[in-house]
């Protein structure tokens, strides 16, 4: 029985993670759950699991969590330095990264540092401080196991596969809510709407960033660390239908794509059998029903977020966590409609060109350039307030 540990079991992922240790009782155990602050939450999934401990995040929440679980036998911690600590002394053969941004960084080099192996659902991860944690799992000997459906995709692609072979990646999009827009229709977005995917469920920040294409920015970047490819060959195609979730193009010319229904339990069910495939009674695509399947290139003039994710990838050192700090404070001024949906990549766009840059940056250096990159977004935010945009549509 695999020993599995889970930090963010609250958010999107980690709540099909549990489903998927759900519906295969007998090969999975959870050995830790963590959240930054859906004690309830916690609570419930802790008292049907059992793990061997619970951390939350917020302290504030370390009583009313204590006391939901007064009748179990779960150890419960809170604060960042417990989440760390715990990621690192789990009784896991797996841990799953499963929380949301900049946060899940600490938690997961604890772990790898530990000698754990990763389930790798946070991409900020990589996209933050990529070289670093690469680094530090080879030395470690552990295997970082993609979870995002395209880099699921892609991995299981490569398997068996020598990887010179490669000619390129091909990560695919569903484009959105907002594919096919006008510049001037993106203006009056509202996050109701962009919270509105057409194909996944997902939580709200990840469902802002697969709006904006910074998404799939973010995932060139994770790409680029998990198979040691170079920008010019990781490329992105808009495919609406989500049914090829990624594709390998070989030097002979030859492609092979993975397929299936667009549902995150299945790269999280091969992540956690790994290398072994399992049997499931997850829904299938049927090719008995006509189904269509379309591509196109990404409008990266319309989704600015993804060239500038290109060139902070080019830039390197610590580009890619300016990026991804100055994304996510712009998502949460949207998302509280403090600026439009349109001035997302401006906010991003400016932090990256005034932000100090590192060649060769250290975890401390990547810190520091998270803070520093969220107070240089709040100073833009100040002065570049959302103002009201009417449309005429007569």
């Amino acid at each position: 029985m695999k020993r599995i540990a889970i930090l963010g079991s609250t958010g999107s992922i980690g709540a099909q993670a549990l489903e998927v240790v759900r519906q295969h009782p007998g090969r999975f155990r959870v050995t830790l759950l963590t959240a930054l602050g859906n004690c309830d939450l916690l609570a419930k999934q802790a008292a049907e699991f059992r793990p061997d401990t619970v951390v939350i995040g917020n302290k504030d929440c370390f009583r009313s969590l204590s006391t939901s679980l007064a009748g179990e036998p779960v150890r419960v911690f809170a604060g960042s330095d417990a989440l760390a600590d715990a990621a690192a002394n789990a009784e896991a053969d797996l841990v799953v990264s499963a929380m949301v941004g900049y946060a899940g960084l600490l938690p997961t080099l604890h772990a790898i540092r530990a000698g754990r192996h990763i389930a790798l659902a946070n991409k900020e991860t990589l996209v933050v401080a990529g070289d670093l944690v690469m680094r530090e799992a080879r030395e470690h000997g552990v295997n970082i196991l993609p979870v995002d459906s395209e880099h699921s995709a892609i991995f299981q692609c490569l398997e068996g596969e020598d990887r010179n072979a490669v000619e390129k990646i091909i990560l695919t999009a569903s484009g959105g809510p907002f594919r096919g827009w006008t510049r001037d229709r993106l203006k009056t977005v509202t996050p109701a709407e962009a919270l509105r995917h057409p194909r996944w469920k997902m939580g709200n920040k990840i469902t802002i960033d697969s709006a904006t294409m910074m998404n799939k920015g973010l995932e060139v970047i994770e790409a680029r660390w998990l198979f040691d490819l170079p920008p010019e060959k990781i490329d992105v195609v808009v495919h609406p239908e989500s049914v090829i979730h990624s594709m390998v193009q070989f030097i002979d010319g030859s492609v092979k794509a993975q397929m299936g229904l667009p549902d995150m339990r299945l790269p999280i069910l091969y992540a956690f059998s790994h290398p072994e495939r399992m049997a499931s009674a997850l829904p299938r695509f049927s090719f008995a029903h006509p189904a269509q399947m379309t591509f196109e290139p990404p409008d990266t003039g319309l989704f600015r977020t993804l060239p500038l994710a290109y060139d902070a990838l080019r830039a390197g050192g610590n580009m890619p966590c300016v990026l991804n700090a100055a994304n996510e404070a712009a998502v949460g001024a949207f998302l509280d409609e403090r600026i439009a949906f349109d001035q997302i990549p401006d906010v991003i766009e400016h932090c990256m060109a005034y932000s100090p840059f590192l060649t060769n940056p250290g975890y401390h250096d990547y810190v520091a350039t998270h803070a520093e990159a969220g107070v240089r977004a709040g100073e833009y935010l100040s002065r570049n307030p959302k103002k009201t945009i009417i449309i005429n549509t007569d």
